[in-house]
């Protein structure tokens, strides 16, 4: 197997123009050279990105600006991040151990498209779209038509990820996530969700947005769960009727974590913490 390194982006461009079909994109490498070693992926090269420095750093204009280069660990303790989105870095600090967290990279965890993917969810209540640029030019595309499948993307051979933007928290809106796994961090997610939810005096909710990991082939937004929280006062009944739409909405499988009948089971419970949560902060931020 070949070894590449791009010095800048038009390098990479260029080599993924040549030989896209070809060639595995690397960055920070924590699934990449997993895959690689266990025989599931077999490029017949490697392109190290890693030296991209413009596709690394956090910006707030207007929409939360985030290099596909940036890791776990500064989004997990990005100022920026940590405040207008805090299911975010919640996410990215429960990614693996501290070690995974220094190298592996908000964009190689989105292309590897695995279901299980904890920063998922924040990015697609946060409405996040994705920019892919190739020698053809650069599109833009919502994270939920980027994501198709199981270790399967929009990207075509020849693009590159490049950007990610997402829409902040606005005032008298407050998100959060939550995953169950066997340990609260260093673990994949048995299940995953993320809710961003906005009230009104009322406690009545305006909008809500869920999303949730590792209970179907990718990670999704839960359009019809969030249809019956809209509107709704957020009661347990009403909380309970939209686990249950959340479960119908959700596939999950069997696998060496947990049985796709624990991860019905658990779900609607996980997303009434996840509400209770939002709940909570918002309280908050109304007594300071």
């Amino acid at each position: 197997m070949e070894l590449h390194s791009a010095d800048s982006l038009e390098e990479a461009l260029d080599r993924l123009q040549e030989t896209g079909g070809e060639t595995q994109v690397l960055a920070g490498g924590t699934d990449v050279m997993i895959q690689n070693m266990r025989h599931e992926i077999s490029p017949s090269a490697l392109l190290y990105i890693g030296r991209l420095d413009d596709l690394r750093g956090i910006a707030h204009n207007g929409t939360v600006d985030i290099g596909p280069l940036s890791t776990h660990r500064m989004l997990a303790t990005d100022h920026i991040v940590r405040r207008v989105l805090p299911a975010l870095a919640e996410a990215a600090g429960s990614v693996g151990g501290w070690q995974t967290q220094e190298v592996g990279t908000v964009g190689g965890n989105l292309c590897n498209a695995s279901p299980a993917a904890d920063t998922a969810p924040p990015l697609l209540v946060a409405g996040t779209r994705v920019r892919l640029s190739s020698q053809s030019g650069v599109r833009e595309l919502p994270l939920d038509e980027f994501l198709l499948d199981r270790r399967r993307t929009a990207r075509r051979a020849d693009e590159l990820l490049t950007g990610i933007a997402a829409e902040p928290c606005a005032p008298g809106t407050a998100e959060a996530y939550l995953k169950l796994g066997r340990r609260s961090a260093m673990e994949v997610a048995i299940a995953g969700v993320a809710v961003r939810l906005t009230l009104d005096e009322n406690d009545t909710a305006v909008e809500a947005r869920v999303a949730a990991c590792s209970v179907a082939p990718r990670p999704f937004r839960a359009r019809a769960t969030e249809a019956l929280l809209q509107g709704s006062p957020l009661d347990p009944d009403s909380v309970a009727e939209a686990g249950l739409m959340l479960v119908r909405e959700a596939s999950p499988i069997d696998d060496g974590r947990a049985s796709a009948a624990y991860r019905r089971r658990v779900l609607p419970d996980l997303l009434a913490r996840t509400i209770e949560v939002c709940r909570s902060r918002l309280a908050d931020r109304r007594e300071e």
